[in-house]
């Protein structure tokens, strides 16, 4: 496995990315200090998509509500265990089908940063699941103590590429309880959930918010996430900050009660927004840019 480290010239903010396993972000550490959930570690995403680190959640963030989709006039039905497709406990398609996926080929690397893409209208199986020609491009670059990441996702074919992707980044504060840890929100856009996880078309408004974790669960969903918005973690001292750079209107707030991760995981669209619509998409000659940072 060809893990590459990414150093920070200006502080000792250092990164790591296994762009043999899914181009996942496998560590974050300043000063040799541990920033990202391992959980299970790098073997068990490998082997059974058990996410860890910095994930890339493609082509849909979350969950499906069905096992067919309709989006820019293709069905599609998935076949869960088949084609990259992973069934949740309930049975629906999560994360989309690139975890672990092998076929990342690095373009470009230096002490600082890292390119790599995936040809999605070169693998049969991909387009199985999802039928859209397109070159996907992810550059991760560490500066000033952030960590950049870009998604490009260029069409290859005739048909627009619909953008329901997203990143899924586990934060922690080492030697800081859980309890004490403070996290920030913008002003967002609450969505209902329901028993699956699936928004039930009520919403509500919800005011930017500084906030003890203390023993609260979240697995939450909102949008009207601005250009820019900035959801952070702190504690012990330490401040972790999670931008949402450029086209990522929506998000998945993740905290559960029995880990001390946090995440803050920017999508392109909403859970669900590939069969019920609510997303853009990068049509022919237009590639489609999406931009998060983590600033340590």
């Amino acid at each position: 496995m060809h893990v590459v480290t990414l150093r920070d010239p200006s502080s000792p903010v250092a990164a790591q990315f296994a762009p043999d396993g899914g181009m996942i972000g496998t560590s974050l550490t300043d000063s040799g200090v541990e920033l990202l959930g391992q959980r299970r570690g790098l073997d068990a995403y490998l082997s059974a998509g058990k996410t860890m680190g910095i994930p890339i959640l493609y082509p849909w963030a979350n969950r499906l509500g069905d096992n067919t989709y309709t989006a820019e006039n293709v069905t599609v039905t998935l076949k869960p265990g088949e084609n990259g497709v992973r069934p949740d406990p309930n049975g629906l398609p999560i994360h989309g089908v690139l975890a672990a996926y092998p076929g990342w080929r690095v373009t470009a690397e230096s002490a600082d940063e890292l390119t790599a893409e995936v040809d999605f209208g070169a693998d049969p199986q991909l387009l199985a699941s999802f039928p859209y020609p397109h070159l996907l491009t992810v550059t991760a670059r560490l500066a000033e103590r952030s960590l950049t990441v870009r998604a490009t996702v260029t069409a290859t074919g005739d048909t627009a590429v619909p953008l329901c992707f997203g990143f899924h980044p586990y934060l922690r504060l080492p030697d800081v309880a859980r309890s004490d840890w403070l996290i920030e929100t913008p002003p967002l856009r609450h969505f209902s959930l329901d028993d699956k996880g699936l928004p039930t078309g009520d919403t509500s408004e919800q005011p930017a918010k500084s906030e003890p974790l203390g023993d609260k669960a979240f697995d939450d969903g909102y949008d009207q996430v601005k250009d820019g918005a900035v959801f952070a973690v702190s504690g012990g001292g330490r401040r972790l900050e999670v931008r949402f750079e450029q086209g990522y209107p929506a998000a998945q707030i993740f905290a559960p009660p029995a880990e001390d991760v946090v995440c803050f995981e920017p999508m392109t669209a909403p859970t669900d927004a590939l069969r019920r619509g609510g997303y853009r998409s990068a049509h022919p000659g237009e590639p489609a840019v999406a931009v998060f940072s983590i600033r340590v």
